[in-house]
């Protein structure tokens, strides 16, 4: 299947670079729909990644050096909000990243980044040999560092769910009126802290694993009250399974690293001449030096 980015470019509504046109490896739904909490399909909200020219990842190819004179602004991806494609019904929200920002982005644990990669199959718009490369290795990006970033964006939405103040006439002060609190936020609540559960237990994410509940928040069955107990009760037992948990602290670099310079090579082909891997020695020498000089300076 086509991209979603190709089809609306040859349709004429949307005229992102060329690169990303022809280079887009993968495309996927997001948003209530992926969570399975929503039947509506004429909002689609798009995420993925696309390869920009080599010279743009590596800019030392167009002979450019960091740090000295002009530099060029680097493409970190393409952006396009309100595509109403009237014919089909739909409207499209589109973020298609540079594959080396969404790599980081989801090294860091970053949740919609992460979720993008563990949307199910029915969700994927467009799927290349790189995009199957990422999905097929799509666990090697979770590690306990997911606890304190989905904690974040769950205190964030807990906020934002108690906010009072939403514009007036707006869909938010709609919910608000009729609940008596932003349901949308509470269900993104409950959902972070189901998802970081499953990563620090199961080392995966079933985004629908919990959608039910997540309907019940949304038709405004569930008191804010028992919303907010629920989320406390769930903060102290992570607190615990973070520490239990077996996955590593942090994310193993080298290995995603690794990863993405073989989609890179899949896609441009050698990279010979773009990176240097120094030997396991190489490495140990220039770490040895640098603790050497360290304490000749203490």
């Amino acid at each position: 299947m086509s991209s979603i980015v190709e089809r609306l470019t040859q349709k004429g509504l949307i005229r992102p670079p060329a690169f990303v046109v022809s280079n887009t490896m993968y495309e996927t739904i997001m948003g209530s729909v992926c969570y399975g909490v929503s039947d509506d399909l004429s909002d689609v909200d798009t995420l993925g990644f696309c390869i920009p020219p080599k010279d743009m990842l590596f800019p030392n190819l167009a002979g450019e050096i960091q740090g000295f004179g002009r530099q060029k602004k680097r493409f970190m991806g393409y952006q396009q909000h309100h595509v109403k494609d009237v014919g089909a019904e739909k409207e499209y929200d589109l973020n298609i990243y540079n594959i080396a920002s969404y790599f980081h982005l989801c090294m860091e644990c970053n949740p919609n980044m992460v979720d993008s990669l563990f949307t199910p199959t029915e969700c994927v718009l467009h799927c290349t040999k790189v995009g199957n490369m990422v999905r097929d290795r799509r666990k090697l990006f979770l590690h306990k560092g997911a606890w304190h970033k989905f904690k974040g964006y769950a205190y964030s939405q807990l906020h934002s769910m108690d906010s009072k103040n939403p514009e007036p006439g707006s869909k938010r002060s709609i919910i608000r009126e009729r609940y008596g609190y932003d349901v949308k936020f509470a269900y993104h609540v409950v959902r972070l802290i189901g998802e970081v559960e499953q990563i620090l237990v199961e080392g995966d994410i079933d985004l629908r694993r919990n959608r039910e509940q997540l309907k019940a928040i949304r038709r405004g069955e569930i008191p804010v009250e028992d919303i907010r107990a629920y989320f406390n009760e769930k903060e102290k037992n992570l607190e615990k399974l973070y520490h239990e948990s077996k996955l590593p602290y942090s994310p193993d670099e080298k290995a995603i690293r690794t990863l993405l310079l073989e989609c890179l090579e899949e896609h441009y082909g050698s990279l010979s001449e773009c990176v240097v891997n120094p030997d396991a020695a190489t490495v140990a020498l220039r770490d040895i030096a640098e603790i050497v000089h360290r304490y000749e300076h203490t």
